[in-house]
């Protein structure tokens, strides 16, 4: 049963996936299904949070007691180079008395070591979205079928400690086990040309449109941002998602004629590029750490501090550090001042161009000097 979605470009068609979250969830559905129906369903359903309907086939859905029951499913990533591709989501589901979902994991699931994550310290390495996907999915069985009581949810993953080896896993603090990720519930493939050939459809499309003012957001992270209205920004400034792709893109929104552009991203990707990296997937670098840490130097951190920066498993976890050395503001200006700089090397005066950083935990960070100035302008 294919998941009949695609990116094109150039011709071809890269087929999308869904992620390990979306298995997940189907798999405790089909797990609840079962103890609550006395009947294993064939196939399981959902809509994902991007809005796309996912079906798939039960591999393995068997009762363990009278109120436990396992469900199985496959991991598709479709055309996506992908370390959980074909891998098996395995959810155990128990009833439980009182109302409410219960979420851990099991074998496979990584544990939580450091702090600054998604999750905290101790808890399993199951995201946000998709701990929510799994309790709407549950929840809205049991109103169905009028069940009354709670779930207790356990998800493993065989052999995820070995594909977690293939990962950024055991550097950001996650031992044991993958992560069970996914914001949109969607596996888009990771094929750079077609990203960067979409991108740049649209900075095209907005500037046919009559657009001379642009905004430039690495995904989900900037786009929830903007949406939440943290920072204020006139109508109809067309906002164009980039993905790692930050200097591809500047460098076709100059070629199109863009006369600004205005970049908002999470300090964990735009931290890169105060060193100059212009693309931001840490495939091709990372330097968050040593970014933060060099600008803290210059500062006036001492050892412990740098050794607590570079120690830290995200630039969350950096800014906790920074607050306890009173050092947050100071080595926040260094850096964007060096945004600023290889922003201005990049984009030259032949396009003006400015940075924005926020944190999902602190909110607006600040912006550089020319940010500053188009936002100023662009609100007058």
């Amino acid at each position: 049963m294919a998941f009949e979605h695609y990116v094109n470009s150039n011709g071809r068609r890269l087929r999308c996936g869904y992620t390990t979250g979306t298995c997940a969830a189907l798999a405790a559905a089909g797990a609840a299904r079962l103890l609550l129906t006395g009947r294993a369903p064939e196939t399981v359903r959902l809509r994902t949070p991007r809005g796309w309907e996912v079906e798939v086939p039960l591999v393995r859905a068997e009762l363990r007691s009278p109120t436990g029951a396992t469900a199985a499913v496959v991991k598709d990533a479709g055309d996506d180079a992908d370390v959980t591709a074909g891998a098996l989501i395995v959810a155990d589901v128990d009833l439980r008395e009182g109302p409410g979902v219960d979420i851990d994991g099991g074998d496979g699931v990584g544990r939580v070591t450091r702090p600054g994550l998604d999750q905290p310290v101790g808890a399993a390495a199951i995201n946000r979205v998709p701990r929510r996907m799994i309790a709407e999915e549950l929840e809205a069985l049991a109103g169905h079928l009028g069940y009354e009581g709670g779930f207790r949810v356990v998800i493993r993953v065989p052999g995820g400690q070995e594909m977690a080896g293939r990962t950024f896993n055991p550097k950001l603090g996650v031992e044991g086990g993958i992560s069970i990720l996914g914001t949109s519930g969607i596996v888009e493939p990771m094929s750079n040309q077609a990203l960067v050939d979409t991108i740049g459809l649209e900075i095209r499309q907005a500037v046919a449109g009559g657009a001379g003012r642009l905004v430039l957001t690495p995904g989900n992270y900037g786009a929830d941002f903007l949406a939440g209205g943290a920072l204020p920004l006139p109508e109809g400034v067309p906002v164009v998602r980039c993905s790692n792709f930050v200097g591809e893109a500047l460098d076709c929104a100059r070629l199109e004629g863009v006369g600004e552009v205005l970049l908002v991203g999470h300090l964990g990707k735009l931290v890169k590029l105060a060193a100059g990296i212009m693309n931001t997937h840490s495939r091709w670098a990372d330097g968050r750490m040593e970014v933060l840490c060099a600008h803290a130097a210059l500062c006036g951190a001492d050892r412990e501090t740098a050794r607590a920066l570079m120690d830290s498993a995200t630039t969350d976890r950096c800014l906790e550090v920074l607050d306890g050395a009173g050092l947050r503001g100071p080595v926040l200006a260094s850096v964007l001042e060096a945004v600023q700089e290889h922003l201005d090397r990049r984009t030259g005066q032949e396009m003006p161009t400015g940075a924005v950083l926020f944190s999902n935990q602190f909110g607006l960070l600040g912006a550089t000097r020319r940010g500053e100035e188009m936002l100023a302008e662009w609100n007058r």
